[in-house]
């Protein structure tokens, strides 16, 4: 036996030995899943014989398939052979190779992102002449019936017939259109690359037989996290051979709102007959404490299969509670932390701050500002989403595929050349009434009612366009970047000297980066390949790459761990969020992510809640989570006592005593097993202020020069408020903030 067949436990081994016939693994947190996984199709390589390119294995997430993938090249030869992916990029490179047995598209297609989908229905919706004061309803509503009806497999048609939907007929004709709109331009979005590889392979026997003899080992990881069309995709492929081998756990089931189904993996016995059934519940990331809070939580769901997580780890610190007044006080509680935890030899990277909504990020943005704490926010503006890089990306998709309506559109005037809205809409017009693409209407501009003026433009891009196509067609992918960047005259948008142009500017040479680095690990790489790679990408791909705090709402990082973890916002209403509270289904998924929080925690945990919070345009007092109520008996939480006043609050910011019970407000209880943040502390006698007084000048390395206008507590203690030009007052804490007096 290998050597990486040592260091399992017998649960984990006796899965990876049955490699026979339907297999499920229910892997709780932190239990060795990726280890298991990876062991068992090295296991079938190695000690079983099969052969690499006869093995598929799908997860989630480009990060956990690049995991995989290093973890088996060190275990396996021949792991390039492999099929190891997520499973959208599974489905493009099946459908690159096979779409074009189905009428209408080629291997060509584009991949629509959610904004090339928002622009689409915008135009429908506005070329349907509905209300105008309606059109951000329409548009919501229609995204959300066309996503979940492909998740589904539901036609327009079948769409239409339904009864609980008002404007039904309007919102079936929105979807018939957009399908329409996005065969004619050979594009696919998101859902199509799932539904249309379902239906390749369901009706062209040709194309199943082929992948589904050529899988002889299907491995799917994450399977709480599949819809019904990938569940139905993965039927399919194993129906010859007959072995599918899946890691899950419902009690980490959190995509619902995008289609998952838990159903599938708690019924997959049902659905797959003679399937055997494991269970992983060693965990190997988390203390006992973290432990006992989780299986506390998750405990008070019904549909789950039951298991509880256990370690050989130690006991672990205790977990801190934090009350604080307002979000402010509460992210400015996490930043002293970060700090005193950095001053003992911790590193940014170490912490993250998860959240159930990203609304109230902005105050730790705010607060890890004001103390030099570097972070980056997951969830936000994504590289490839800021507009000079959507528009290179849009001439690049071009040279692919010229019926890519999107990208015509949005590259047409960019750098601007003259062509108008007015000629757009012309052209749209009559690209639409005769069936055309976009580029196809230009290629007959002289067919437009336009004047000379606006021909010549069109000609004159339209010749651009051809011929990059045909300059570009045999060069190299760095190559097309450069001539692509040069032809179109695309820095000219830059020349001002602003600070905002110098950014996009270092935008496109990092675009222009990132291709070289693409090209120099994928020798043979086509235009096509980086543009698959790219639109398949998430911004979470990112999280725990360099040294950052990350500030994340908790989908965004199933999956990962950290030393310390802050979960904030345990505020009734936050999370759980306010619909859970109406249906059982909902708080269960709610209760789902706070046990996915707290076992993302391996050493240190903090809980944070606040009792007033401004969201939503207004400030309003809270209530304490559900969840706090339920894990009050293991934190050891006192009854509410009067709230402290705003000075007890700033003089509690530092003080670091252990073990005295806190006062509460009746919105919510405070530890008695945690030091004491609201507790008035005895001023101290001799007044410590190290220099600081009221007119002095201080320098801040993010907000510049500032004046002090009032110091509150002493020593370790003291906090200044300082005036800083164009920035406002900022209350800071000597001991932390990136400060320093001026003479």
């Amino acid at each position: 036996m290998r050597e990486y067949m040592n260091n399992l436990n017998d649960e984990q081994r006796q899965a990876i030995l049955d490699t026979k016939g339907y297999v499920l693994v229910f892997a709780g947190a932190g239990s060795g899943k990726t280890r298991v996984l990876t062991t068992r199709v090295a296991y079938l390589v190695n000690e079983k014989g099969v052969y690499p390119e006869n093995i598929l294995a799908i997860t989630f997430t480009n990060k956990a398939a690049d995991e995989m993938r290093e973890r088996l090249s060190s275990m396996v030869l021949g792991v390039e052979r492999m099929w190891v992916s997520t499973i959208h990029s599974m489905c493009v490179r099946i459908l690159r190779s096979n779409i074009e047995r189905i009428e209408g598209y080629n291997s060509n297609f584009s991949i629509y992102s959610e904004i090339d989908k928002t622009n689409v229905i915008k135009r429908i919706i506005t070329a349907m002449n509905l209300p105008t004061d309606k059109n951000e309803k329409y548009l919501k509503n229609a995204k959300y019936f066309i996503s979940d009806c492909k998740n589904k497999d539901i036609s327009p048609e079948q769409f239409a017939l339904r009864t609980d939907v008002r404007d039904i007929s309007t919102y079936a004709q929105i979807f018939s259109r957009y399908n329409e709109q996005l065969k004619k331009a050979n594009a696919l979005d998101f859902d199509d690359l799932l539904l249309v590889t379902y239906h390749l392979l369901s009706e062209d026997a040709d194309v199943l037989n082929y992948y589904a003899t050529k899988f002889e080992y299907i491995h799917i990881d994450e399977f709480q996290d599949t819809n019904t069309i990938q569940m139905d995709i993965a039927s399919l492929l194993c129906s010859y051979h007959k072995n599918l081998f899946v890691v899950g756990d419902d009690d980490q089931s959190i995509y619902s709102w995008r289609g998952a189904e838990i159903k599938n993996i708690l019924e997959f016995e049902k659905n797959f007959n003679g399937a055997k059934i494991y269970k992983l519940e060693q965990n190997y990331r988390s203390t006992k404490k973290i432990l006992d809070l989780a299986n506390t939580i998750i405990a008070g769901n019904n549909n789950r299969k039951r298991k509880k997580l256990w370690t050989e780890n130690g006991e672990g610190d205790k977990i801190e509670v934090k009350i604080a007044e307002t979000e402010n006080e509460e992210a400015a509680f996490t930043a002293f932390k970060i700090k005193q935890l950095m001053a003992q030899g911790a590193k940014a990277s170490d912490f993250a701050v998860l959240m159930r909504i990203n609304a109230i990020s902005r105050a730790y943005e705010q607060e890890f500002t004001k103390y030099a704490i570097p972070f980056k926010v997951f969830g936000g503006f994504k590289f490839f989403e800021r507009k000079e890089i959507k528009d290179l990306t849009a001439y690049l998709r071009i040279l692919i595929n010229p019926l890519d309506n999107e990208s015509v559109l949005r590259i047409i005037n960019t750098p601007r050349r003259g062509i108008g809205d007015k000629t757009i809409e012309t052209l749209i017009n009559y690209s639409e009434q005769y069936g055309l693409s976009v580029f196809d209407g230009i290629v007959d501009c002289d067919m437009l009612p336009l004047n000379s003026g606006a021909r010549a433009k069109l000609h004159s891009f339209k010749k651009l366009i051809t011929s990059l196509m045909i300059e570009c067609e045999n060069k190299p992918l760095i190559e097309v970047f450069s001539t692509v960047v040069e032809k179109t005259a695309f820095m000219s948008q830059f020349e001002d000297d602003t600070e905002e142009n110098y950014g996009k500017k270092m935008n496109v040479n990092e675009y222009q980066s990132a291709i070289e680095e693409f090209a120099k690990h994928n020798e043979d790489a086509t235009l096509a390949d980086y543009l698959n790679s790219i639109t398949l990408s998430s911004d979470t791909d990112e999280i725990d790459e360099g040294n950052f705090v990350s500030i994340a709402t908790i989908h965004s990082v199933k999956g990962l761990e950290f030393p310390c973890v802050f979960i904030s916002g345990l505020d009734e209403s936050v999370f759980p969020v306010s619909r859970a509270q109406s249906d059982d289904n909902d708080m269960e998924e709610e209760r789902r992510l706070m046990y996915v929080a707290i076992t993302r925690a391996q050493r240190k945990l903090f809980l944070t809640r606040a009792r007033s919070r401004f969201l939503y345009g207004s400030r309003m007092p809270t209530s304490q989570s559900t969840f706090l109520n339920e894990l009050a008996p293991k934190l050891g939480l006192v009854r509410p006592r009067p709230a402290p006043t705003e000075r007890r609050v700033w003089n509690s910011y530092l003080d670091e005593s252990n073990d005295t019970p806190a006062p509460s407000s009746s919105m919510g209880y405070s530890s008695s097993a945690i030091r004491s943040f609201n507790q008035p502390k005895p001023q101290p006698k001799t007044v410590v202020t190290g220099g600081y007084k009221s007119g002095k000048k201080v320098e801040h390395t993010k907000f510049g020069v500032g004046t002090i206008i009032m110091l509150k507590g002493s020593g370790d203690n003291l906090i200044i408020d300082v005036a800083f030009p164009g920035v406002g007052i900022k209350s800071l804490a000597v001991r932390f903030a990136p400060i320093k007096l001026i003479d």
